[in-house]
């Protein structure tokens, strides 16, 4: 069989939730024994996101082959449990400089660059790149921005040139909005259809419409829409807010968009390979019954949700599945210090210390630490504070004051925070992050050993700095355990005070391996112990 391509675009404003939709969709295709993948293509011209200030674009989501990627790759791992890589996220930044890269080499004979066919050609190579090991039945791709952008452009004359290309093997899914005149009483269609026809006019003809609306659409506005636009009336499907994200699917299967998108290219269940969809209706009947409540704190410097977006969904998920309802509460670390962290941290079940790079708000986190370890409070380091965790230890069990991490004071007198040497000597190259998966092995006895089941495992990293090993014997005598690590440097990945209720830290990011239907084991036993 030959692999399927749906792009999906967006019209009308942004923020619609074409990562929501896209993710949706293959969560359905799956369901119909479909192998499918999802890539997002970006029109910002940074090389990726691993730059981006988050409040900019949100998280920084990071790929088990170490690409840093956008936020949507979460929602599309979250939502169907594939694993991307770097071939799933694309920026115009990534294909300029594969274009200029080629030119110096002389790749194009002396030819003059141009934007068609040079970067629409590189686009097209980029969106069939997943479908060269005949992996996948169907790939997803979303198409970021707005119809109408002018950095969007080349991109959709790649989709139009690919849609001639591939005959009847692609559709285009667009998603636009349809709002509500308070004032008037009325829905008004006709942003839609500018902006179908905006498409139109770029050569592409929508196959299906989903329409975000806050009110119902009655079957009079879907069919209007459809005549307006040059779409079946089967084809236009509303998309109507709702309580969770996590009910997009079951929606979309009601109005039978999976069996819309399989017609339209000529296909059917794979017989014999179908998936209910019982599991995730349970789990959406499960988030609808919640009824005890925790509340958890998430001490970071970035007060903006889709900051620490994985691990929001990941407390939420583990919430559901072990029948709890986790209330988040945001904790500014910049404004945290002795005087004001018991008023701060009051009335909290159990307490995150979030990821992050720089100085800025360390000393709140370092505070937070203190204040949760003294009292007995269930915590959760993740990257940057797992290694808040050790400073506020080696400070104030180990009595070595000024200790710090080289990152934020490289003069500190007990660095036990620092880069390693393979790394201090892989910074003169350019390159000092430890990206991607990595192996982790976990100490017979420990909590963590207990918690994953298995004495290996492998999690993904995001950081450059590292627990110091020569401080790890005065450590462990003190009681803090080093529970995880690297079997190839040695480097060590989780430390636990056994002696506190839930008191783990972790260098790598358990949030980006979380899933709907596979919760982290971290989160879940984290939740069950508040």
């Amino acid at each position: 069989m030959k692999t399927k391509y749906i792009f999906v675009t967006g019209g009308v404003v942004s923020s619609l939730g074409k990562g929501i939709i896209s993710s949706s969709i293959g969560r359905l295709l799956q369901t119909c024994g479909y192998r499918v993948t999802i890539q997002k293509f970006d029109p910002y011209i940074n090389i990726d996101p691993g730059t981006l200030n988050p409040y900019e674009h949100g998280e920084c989501y990071v790929t088990d082959d170490g690409m840093e990627t956008d936020l949507d790759l979460g929602h599309y791992e979250r939502f169907t449990g594939i694993h991307t890589t770097r071939n799933n996220s694309v920026t115009t930044g990534k294909i300029y400089q594969a274009v200029i890269e080629k030119e110096r080499r002389g790749d194009y004979l002396g030819k003059t660059i141009q934007v068609v066919p040079h970067i629409t050609n590189e686009i097209k190579e980029r969106i069939k790149a997943n479908a060269a090991g005949g992996e996948f039945d169907f790939i997803i791709t979303e198409i970021g921005g707005t119809i109408g952008d002018i950095e969007s452009a080349p991109f959709l004359e790649a989709i139009r040139q690919l849609r001639w290309e591939l005959g009847g093997n692609s559709l285009c899914i667009h998603l636009t909005y349809v709002p509500y005149l308070k004032a008037a009483g009325e829905l008004k269609t006709k942003p839609t259809q500018h902006s179908v026809k905006e498409l139109q006019s770029l050569g592409i003809q929508p196959d299906i419409l989903i329409l975000r609306t806050e009110k119902h659409l009655n079957r009079e506005i879907l069919q209007k829409v459809a005549a307006f636009c040059n779409v079946s009336g089967d084809a236009v499907i509303q998309s109507e807010d709702l309580p969770s994200i996590y009910e997009v699917p079951l929606n979309m299967h009601r109005q039978r968009l999976d069996k819309t998108i399989l017609a339209k290219l000529g296909m059917d269940h794979m017989e014999g390979h179908e998936q209910s969809l019982s599991h995730w209706e349970e789990f959406v009947r499960k988030e609808k019954d919640l009824r005890t409540g925790v509340k958890v704190g998430l001490v970071g410097k970035y007060d903006l949700q889709d900051a620490y977006k994985s691990i929001r969904e990941s407390l939420h998920i583990a919430g559901i599945h072990t029948g709890k309802k986790v209330e988040i509460k945001f904790v500014n670390s910049e404004n945290l210090d002795a005087s004001n962290v018991e008023e701060a941290l009051s009335g909290l079940d159990g307490v995150v210390i979030c990821p992050g790079f720089g100085s800025r708000g360390i000393e709140g986190k370092i505070e937070a630490v203190t204040y949760t370890r003294t009292h007995n409070i269930p915590t959760f380091g993740i990257c940057l504070g797992m290694q808040m965790m050790v400073i506020e230890f080696a400070r104030n069990v180990l009595g070595l004051k000024d200790a710090h991490s080289s990152e934020m004071n490289p003069e500190t007198p007990h660095n036990v925070i620092d880069m390693m040497e393979d790394q201090k000597q892989l910074s003169q190259l350019g390159g000092t992050m430890r990206l991607g998966g990595y192996t982790c092995e976990l100490a017979d006895g420990s909590r963590v050993r207990d918690i994953y089941g298995k004495d290996r495992i492998r999690e993904r990293h995001r950081h450059r700095y590292e627990f110091n090993n020569n401080y790890k014997d005065r450590f462990q005598q003190a009681g803090m355990r080093c529970s995880g690590r690297n079997p190839e440097s040695d480097l060590v990945e989780i430390v636990e005070i056994p002696s506190l209720k839930w008191f783990i830290g972790t260098q790598f990011h358990p949030e980006y391996s979380s899933t709907v239907l596979t919760p982290h084991p971290l989160f879940v036993n984290f939740i069950k112990s508040l």
